[in-house]
C-alpha cells in the first residue's frame, strides 16, 4: 500500500509544505543537525541515511552529520536520540524495528513511541531474504524445503533478535506452513551481511537495499522480497506471496523523529526540507536503484502507520513468546 502511494503523497505534500517554510524559526538551523542511526554502518538505515544526507543538507542549509550509534536491536542510539535536547539539532532516522521494540513486553520499559514526535516517513521497502552462492541454494521454495526437512538447523541472520527483520522473518515463516529456522542476531545489517558473504551462515533477512548491490554483484543470492509486488529495479527477484507463501506481504518503512517536545514550527521545516530532498532526480534515482521507494507522509500519518505496526509485531510476538534480545 506504501508504494502505491508513495509519489503521490509527496506530490501532494510538497505542494501544501511551502507555506511552512515561512512559519518555521528564522534562526533554525543556525549549525549542523546530528542524525542519529540505531545501527552500524553498512545496514539498510545507514544507506537510506548516506543517500539523503548531502540533499537534506542543502535544503536546511546546514550539513548533516550522520552519527551510528548500534546495539541492542536499534535501542541503544534511540534512547540516545530520546535524550537530547528537544530542539531540531538531533533527530533519529528510524526503521520499523523501532515499532518492533515497542511491540516487545521489557519489564519496566516505557514506550520509546512516547519519547518522539514522528516528522516525516520519508521511505517504504522490502525486505530481503538473501543467502550465499555456496550454499547451493538458488530459490526461495529451496530454502523453505530446507527448514521444512531440517527443522531449527538452517541459520538465518537478522539484525538483533526482535528486530522488524526477526519479525518479518517470523511472519513469512508462519505464513509459509510455521516453517522453523534458528535466528542468528547481529548488530546491524553491515556485519550481518559480511559474514553472510564469508559463508558463515546459511542466510539473512535484512532490509533489500542492504544487500541489493552485493546481489547485482554475485557476493549474494536475492531469493525473494516481501513486498507485495516484485521491486521496478529488481524484477527478476520474486515475492515471498507469489512462491512460499500467497498474499504474504510486509514492507518496511524508515523514517526522521526528534524528541519529544521539539517545536511544531521546527518539525514543519524538516518535514518540507525532507520533502524537498526526495524529489530530487539524484536521490530518486538512487533510492529506486537501491530497492527504495520515496514516500513523504507527515508527522500524523506516520504516527498512524507506527501504529499498525506495532499491532501486527505485537500479533506474532505473543505466538512466538519473543523477548528481547540483542
Amino acid at each position: 500500500m506504501l508504494g502505491r502511494r508513495r509519489f503521490a503523497a509527496i506530490s501532494a505534500a510538497a505542494a501544501v509544505s511551502a507555506p511552512f517554510l515561512a512559519q518555521a524559526r528564522e534562526d533554525y538551523p543556525a549549525r549542523s543537525v546530528r542524525l542519529v542511526v540505531p545501527w552500524p554502518p553498512g545496514g539498510g538505515v545507514d544507506t537510506f541515511g548516506r543517500v539523503i544526507q548531502a540533499a537534506l543538507g542543502v535544503q536546511l542549509g546546514q550539513s548533516i552529520v550522520i552519527d551510528n550509534v548500534g546495539g541492542g536491536s536499534g535501542r541503544i542510539g534511540t534512547q540516545v536520540a530520546s535524550r537530547a535536547a528537544p530542539d531540531g539539532y538531533t533527530l533519529l532516522l528510524a526503521n520499523d524495528t523501532f515499532a518492533a521494540t515497542d511491540a516487545l513486553p521489557i519489564a519496566g520499559a516505557a514506550p520509546l513511541r512516547s519519547a518522539f514526535d514522528p516528522v516525516t516517513l520519508a521511505i517504504s521497502a522490502p525486505q530481503g531474504v538473501f543467502t550465499h552462492p555456496r550454499s547451493g541454494i538458488r530459490t526461495i521454495a529451496e530454502l523453505a524445503a530446507a527448514a521444512r526437512a531440517r527443522p531449527d538447523k538452517i541459520n538465518v541472520g537478522v539484525p538483533g533478535i526482535g528486530s522488524s527483520q526477526h519479525l518479518t522473518s517470523e511472519l513469512l515463516l508462519r505464513a509459509a506452513g510455521n516453517l522453523r529456522v534458528t535466528h542468528v542476531p547481529y548488530r546491524g545489517g553491515g556485519p550481518l551481511l559480511q559474514d553472510l558473504i564469508a559463508g558463515n551462515i546459511d542466510a539473512a533477512t535484512v532490509t533489500f537495499a542492504a544487500g541489493a548491490q552485493q546481489a547485482a554483484a554475485g557476493q549474494l543470492v536475492a531469493l525473494a522480497v516481501t513486498s507485495a509486488d516484485r521491486h521496478a529495479s529488481f524484477p527478476n527477484v520474486p515475492t515471498i506471496g507469489e512462491t512460499i507463501a500467497p498474499g504474504f506481504a510486509q514492507a518496511t518503512w524508515m523514517g526522521i523523529l526528534a524528541p519529544r517536545g521539539t517545536p511544531v514550527e521546527v518539525r514543519r521545516r524538516l518535514h518540507a526540507a525532507t520533502l524537498q530532498a526526495l524529489q530530487e532526480s539524484g536521490v530518486v534515482a538512487r533510492l529506486r536503484d537501491l530497492g527504495f521507494d520515496p514516500v513523504g507522509l507527515d508527522g500524523p500519518a506516520f504516527g498512524k502507520l507506527f501504529d499498525e505496526t506495532v499491532r501486527t509485531f505485537a500479533d506474532i510476538v505473543a505466538e512466538r513468546q519473543i523477548v528481547a534480545g540483542d
